[in-house]
């Protein structure tokens, strides 16, 4: 399994993250997004969301609708939340396989809570909070697949510093 790291020191490191990301992930890719509350699941959406052409504001968190859908930039992106479904079957109630099947990204945040409902092939990103604004993401692949994914993002990091 490979890893790669990337500390976010702020919202705009966060958000050169979602650049590299929207540059590096393929269509059809499902990332399984990890972290306590306000950890930046969300704020790492906008930050790929915006870089694709979606307007920032439209980026919000769906705790309350469940999935958003924004279809506005070069490809559809699809941002699940499932901290409020109760268990595995109310996310299987949502028809996440109809996204994950899609040409778009589909983020889904608290992955944990269904992570046996993602496809085979994805890549986690798991978000830990160092301080107020800094934080470490965590990114790795389920397969060799998403390993790949993980270690052109790593390259074109390292690339751009």
């Amino acid at each position: 399994m490979t890893e790669f790291r990337y500390i976010a020191d702020d919202e705009s490191s966060t958000d050169r993250l979602g650049k590299l990301l929207a540059d590096v992930l393929p269509a059809g890719t499902a990332i399984a997004l990890v972290g306590t509350l306000g950890a930046g699941k969300t704020r790492l959406v906008q930050g790929v969301a915006t870089a694709m052409g979606v307007p920032a504001k439209r980026v919000t968190s769906p705790t309350f609708v469940l999935v958003n859908e924004y279809t506005e930039g070069r490809r559809p992106i699809y941002h699940f939340d499932t901290y409020r479904l109760r268990d595995e079957d109310e996310f299987l109630e949502l028809g996440p396989e109809e996204y994950f099947d899609r040409e778009g990204l589909t983020f889904v945040e608290w992955a944990d809570r269904v992570e046996r409902c993602l496809p085979l092939d994805y890549l986690k990103i798991q978000i830990e909070v160092l301080e107020e604004s800094k934080r470490e993401f965590i990114l790795t692949g389920s397969s060799p697949t998403a390993d790949k994914m993980v270690e052109q993002l790593a390259a074109k990091a390292s690339s751009t510093k």
